[in-house]
């Protein structure tokens, strides 16, 4: 075996290694090559490593989408016809990896989670590689699903000014896809988080309480994807990398205004389980002061009351009352007066 194919083999195993992914192993990767310009549009797709080209020259452009990234030979396969280094390669089969960019210069990788509601009131969160070279713009998806969809019916159909931008537009625009499912799972968590309001001043229990925690912790999921993402699109529209053009950062400022909407909206809807859960505690610590309130004064109006039963109750030789025929009602009325004439100031200090 030659130097070269040891390398090679080194860097696959390597590769293959560096997979972390849910994904079944038994699902086929399926890679979509569009060629495209103003006038045409050439798709196809390939299943094996050997149909990979090399990507056209301008002012064609180039997309490479990757759905699944679970095959370390197709990965190879498409870093080497791109020119891929075998670091990126690695991060691109990592799907625990925290979003970032890096400048290769001749290309720039950015990672990116990619959100979608699950069904469950929750979400999926999964990484989106993207890849953006001269004249090629690569794309890597860990689940099944197009997220794309669009952007591929915008191809096809022509329909604005996809088709006549380079591949830093077209790359503007899948970032842009992503940050846009951002907002669909947000929608959702307000949706849950008014539910949870209501509920909280209507009936409270102790389900409520484990909806707010549960919140709380998505809350917090969906932070850890938001904040640094936000970093990744100011990075972007801060760069100086020749591969995006002035007039496209335009572009790029209008998804990192975004990216800070999707913060802020977070972080306001944390605060706003803050304040749900301080709710629910004092309705809670409320029932609880008017049990409490209810057993003192009942507790309250039986002191004088078992007072006069232990009187009577002591045993002594020579007690009067014990012996006249009207000794019992006159206790009992004793009592009830007592009791009554308590009830009446209580009534009137506004406590029952």
């Amino acid at each position: 075996m030659s130097p070269r194919e040891n390398e090679r083999g080194g860097q696959e195993s390597a590769l293959e290694r560096s997979i972390h992914t849910n994904t079944s192993r038994a699902r086929q990767v399926t890679v979509t090559i569009v060629d495209y310009d103003a006038s045409h549009l050439d798709e196809r797709t390939a299943t094996r490593p050997a149909e990979i080209p090399a990507p056209t020259t301008p002012p064609t452009v180039t997309w490479i989408d990757v759905d699944g990234i679970h095959d370390a030979g197709m990965l190879q396969a498409i870093g080497d016809a791109i020119g891929i280094h075998p670091l990126t390669l690695e991060d691109i089969a990592n799907t625990r990896q925290r979003p970032k960019i890096e400048d290769y210069g001749d290309y720039l990788y950015v990672a990116i989670r990619r959100l979608s509601p699950n069904g469950d009131g929750e979400f999926v969160s999964e990484l989106v590689s993207l890849v953006l070279g001269e004249g090629y713009v690569a794309s890597f998806q860990e689940q099944p699903g197009d997220v794309f969809l669009r952007v591929r019916e915008r191809l096809r159909t022509g329909a604005g000014r996809l088709r006549s931008e380079g591949p830093d537009y077209l790359f503007y625009v899948l970032l842009d896809a992503v940050v846009d499912g951002y907002f669909t799972v947000i929608e959702d968590f307000g949706e849950r988080i008014e539910a949870v309001e209501e509920e909280v001043v209507a009936d409270p229990d102790r389900r409520t309480l484990q909806a707010i925690y549960a919140l709380k912790r998505s809350l917090i999921a969906l932070r850890r994807s938001a904040w640094p993402l936000r970093d990744v699109v100011a990075e972007l529209e801060r760069g100086e990398s020749s591969l995006i053009q002035e007039s496209t950062r335009a572009y790029f400022r209008d998804v990192y205004d975004h990216t800070i909407e999707v913060a802020e909206t977070v972080e306001t809807y944390r605060d706003m389980m803050s304040g749900t859960l301080d709710v629910y505690l004092s309705t809670q610590s409320s029932r609880t002061n008017e049990i409490m309130k209810v057993l003192t004064i009942i507790a309250t109006i039986f002191i004088p009351l078992t007072f006069i039963a232990g009187v009577y109750g002591m045993n002594f030789a020579h007690m009067p009352e014990l012996a006249h025929p009207w000794g019992y009602p006159s206790a009992l009325a004793l009592m009830i007066a007592v009791a009554g004439i308590m009830l009446l100031y209580f009534r009137k200090k506004g406590w029952v």
